[in-house]
């Protein structure tokens, strides 16, 4: 079955993921894939091909390297939380090069550190922040400072073992 906006609608499955992800992989062209339908004004559509490309290997996803600014914009302003966590497990797969995008680095300090976001999305740019900031040491500095500052008691364990790591240098 060919890959179409109204099947994507319909996916909401470990399953459908996995089976979306085969298609593109049998065909070839995860970049193609990519600006059709990950970029959708649906959101049902952007999620789902988000949740089949999260299925690809590191390799794979690399194609999608050059599309990697339109990664980042899609990120940071959709509502959706769904799409915006499988976006940023798409970035934190790729490549971060210097010199680096400032208003992301701003966005993923500012939601690592919002108790109103959910744990998987604070993780995740929780570990895009930190990557951004070992191209300068004194953004480290400037991370680590708002790693202390945080209230701790009010995060998810996965928030914490994260920082902790981070803290002491052994991450990554």
């Amino acid at each position: 079955m060919a890959i179409t906006s109204e099947r994507l609608k319909q996916t909401f499955s470990e399953g459908g993921a996995q089976e979306i992800y085969h298609e593109i992989k049998a065909k070839g062209d995860f970049l193609d894939f990519t600006r059709r339908y990950v970029f959708d004004p649906d959101e049902r559509v952007a999620r789902s091909a988000l949740w089949g490309l999260t299925k690809a290997t590191n390799e794979e996803l690399s194609e999608l390297q050059v599309v990697l600014n339109e990664l980042i914009d899609q990120a940071m302003q959709t509502e959706n939380s769904s799409v915006r966590r499988l976006t940023l497990n798409i970035i934190e797969r790729l490549k971060m090069v210097s010199p680096l995008r400032t208003d992301f680095l701003d966005f993923c300090l500012e939601h690592m550190v919002s108790i109103e976001e959910f744990p998987g999305i604070q993780t995740l740019c929780m570990k895009l922040a930190y990557r951004m900031c070992t191209f300068y040491p004194e953004l480290m500095d400037e991370l680590k400072r708002t790693l202390e500052a945080m209230e701790i008691d009010y995060y998810k364990p996965a928030i914490k073992g994260l920082r902790k790591r981070i803290l002491s240098g052994r991450y990554r």
